[in-house]
């Protein structure tokens, strides 16, 4: 399966929105993009589908930045992934009159790697995904001052 740097980064960034805006503070894009290592110019495109979506909302002036403007809680991983690129979960097509193995193929693995992402995404919401990766940069934060 590929999943396009859009995807990837759009998630990364949404991701950061959340855990940096905890205290009502927006994320600034070039501060994100220095974080997560995104070039400042590509993630801006990112985020526009996710303004546009609902998912954050852009601040102007001093402090501008960006903010969450939805209820984690309330939104899916397929509801992002969908929103920065609709195709990620759609079903394959397959050609009944190709013959051979590829529709067996299709049908037999990439229809179910397909419907369990689906269904692993439609149950996962933001915020428990945004536990998850915090679980995962714990190591991270772990810092021992002598």
């Amino acid at each position: 399966m590929k999943v396009s740097t859009r995807v990837e980064y759009g998630l990364i960034a949404l991701v950061d929105i959340v855990i940096h805006c905890e205290n009502g503070q927006s994320v600034s894009a070039p501060d994100i993009a220095k974080r997560q290592n995104i070039s400042h110019k590509y993630l801006e495109h990112i985020l526009l589908p996710l303004r546009q979506a609902g998912f954050i909302s852009a601040q102007k002036g001093l402090r501008g930045g960006y903010v969450l403007a939805c209820d984690p809680e309330k939104v899916t991983l397929s509801e992002v992934l969908n929103a920065l690129d609709n195709t990620i979960l759609a079903g394959m097509d397959t050609n009944e009159e190709e013959g051979g193995l590829r529709p067996v193929i299709n049908d037999m693995f990439w229809q179910k790697v397909n419907s369990n992402m689906k269904e692993y995404t439609d149950r996962m919401s933001l915020s428990d995904f945004v536990s998850q990766c915090r679980s995962g940069l714990s190591g991270e934060w772990d810092l021992y001052v002598i």
